[in-house]
């Protein structure tokens, strides 16, 4: 059965490039949302096992959104993927519990490695190697 992925990115170019990248492969992309708002309102409905995350956005901003999400849903896996990398980003998406941090322009063998790395309960990213979220969080 395939892993249901949620793409939040207000970039319609980046959704696009995460679609295509998981076309084929073991993950389905269910929905996908141009804000926190509508990725908040949207997990309810689709049940992703994996959501990705820009930071970046109109209205709320992708960590508050992560953080409100994983409040919500403790089991949420969120994989932050974004332009916005510096050291203080990286490590509070690493304390609201992201699965990890692929910075853009990405590709393909970064992605999935950074979903499977998120399936595995490790993190990844630059900053974010030592850290491991346990099953339970």
């Amino acid at each position: 059965m395939a892993k249901k992925v949620m793409i939040v990115d207000d970039s319609r170019i980046a959704q696009l490039q995460l679609q295509e990248i998981l076309s084929g492969t073991e993950y389905e992309v269910v929905a996908c949302c141009l804000n926190g708002e509508e990725a908040l309102n949207k997990y309810d409905e689709v049940h992703p096992d994996l959501v990705t995350m820009d930071i970046v956005m109109p209205g709320i901003d992708g960590l508050a959104t992560a953080r409100m999400m994983m409040q919500a849903h403790p089991e949420a896996r969120v994989l932050v993927v974004s332009s916005l990398a510096y050291d203080d980003t990286i490590n509070e998406a690493k304390d609201i519990g992201a699965m990890g941090f692929v910075y853009k322009p990405f590709d393909h063998d970064q992605i999935m490695q950074a979903m499977a790395d998120a399936f595995s309960h490790e993190q990844v990213g630059a900053g974010c190697e030592e850290g491991k979220r346990s099953p339970e969080a």
